[in-house]
């Protein structure tokens, strides 16, 4: 059973940027696709960025409103997965949780929290 551990979320100010990373405690070469996903206060669950691999060429998907300013990348030889965030929004004040799906099945990490306030 792969696990998977947040880490670098913490209090910013707005506009500024912060780096997540997400260690498995396998490899995340065999998961089809790792993902960010994010929860704020009072609101469902959402998509932020998935990156999947197809040969070597990876390739990543957005939400619209982080677009620009959020990057996903993976560094499968030290089964990491980060998310590099700029320019970021009170609105973008959640639980960030790292998510692997490996042939339909999802493991998921505990989150970590992300605060932008002046």
């Amino acid at each position: 059973q792969v696990q998977l551990v947040e880490s670098g979320g913490g209090l910013v100010q707005p506009g500024g940027s912060l780096r997540l990373s997400c260690a498995a405690s396998g490899s995340i070469s065999s998961f089809n696709s790792m993902e960010w996903h994010r929860q704020a206060p009072g609101k469902e669950r959402e998509l932020v960025a998935r990156i999947s691999t197809v040969g070597s060429v990876n390739f990543a998907n957005y939400a619209d409103s982080v677009k620009g300013r959020f990057t996903i990348s993976r560094d499968d030889v030290k089964n990491t997965v980060y998310l590099q965030m700029n320019s970021l929004k009170p609105e973008d004040t959640a639980v960030y949780y790292c998510n692997g799906v490996r042939w339909g099945t999802q493991f998921w990490g505990k989150g970590t929290l992300v605060t932008v306030s002046s």
